[in-house]
């Protein structure tokens, strides 16, 4: 099986345009021309799985509180969109399956990043993949990605024929990652090693490429940055202007 990753992956759907991780951002992805988007997935109290980043609903929902203590019911009453633009009112935040749904019909890749709530790592790969083993079968374009070790060791255990990534992110104040990635990218068997733009260097990159891996960038918003990444050998790009950036990576013959 390859991995057939394109050069831009949507960030959130498609986040400067539309409210992230709901299925407007998934469409307009879509109606861009863009091949993958990257959602987040977590868990309610009551475990079912739906698109969402943060542990907090308060950033991006009229809610409070934390999702891990929030029912299913209760994040149905919630309103999604209007802190991004008021022509996005009443917008929710949608199930996993929801938006493999929307997935399916657009047409698209999916890298599902678990983003579980503290302590629940283990239990939100396995929902999470419980619900996509039903209605996904494109293996080929899907990637399960997780900063958490624990999620991947799940995904590894009961999905190991889907790819997965590795998310590194800096630790501390110093633009360090962990030293023991290439031991970690080994042992959970992923198939990309996906770097924030603080850490990513030429250096990092090629050994990411030594290892016979696929090199992946979060969150690149800059056409030269882009460029100079691309230049690098990086294989995909996540981006919240999915549509800019690949209109200005150079078309390579």
């Amino acid at each position: 099986m390859a991995l057939k990753l394109p050069k831009v992956i949507g960030h959130r759907g498609a986040a400067a345009y539309a409210p992230e991780n709901t299925i407007e951002s998934i469409h307009t992805a879509a109606d861009m021309g863009i091949e993958w988007v990257e959602l987040d997935v977590k868990l309610t109290k009551d475990d079912v799985p739906i698109i969402f980043h943060d542990d907090l609903l308060d950033r991006t929902t009229n809610g409070h509180g934390l999702v891990a203590e929030t029912t299913y019911d209760d994040i149905q009453q919630l309103e999604a969109g209007s802190w991004y633009g008021e022509s996005f009112t009443g917008i929710k935040i949608p199930t996993l399956e929801e938006a493999v749904d929307a997935l399916l019909e657009r047409n698209l890749g999916f890298n599902m990043e678990i983003k579980p709530c503290p302590g629940r790592e283990r239990e939100t790969a396995e929902a999470a993949l419980d619900v996509l083993s039903q209605i996904w079968d494109d293996h080929d374009r899907l990637l399960i990605s997780s900063f958490q070790h624990v999620s991947l060791e799940a995904a590894l255990e009961v999905a190991n024929d889907w790819h997965r990534g590795l998310l590194l992110a800096p630790e501390g104040d110093e633009h360090t990652i962990n030293p023991n990635w290439k031991d970690l990218a080994e042992y959970l068997a992923v198939k990309t090693v996906n770097l924030g733009t603080k850490i990513a260097t030429r250096e990092l990159v090629e050994d990411i490429i030594d290892l016979d891996l696929h090199p992946l960038i979060y969150t690149v918003n800059d056409p030269l940055d882009a460029r100079q990444y691309q230049a690098w050998g990086v294989d995909a790009m996540f981006s919240d202007e999915p549509d800019v950036i690949l209109e200005n990576l150079l078309t390579v013959h």
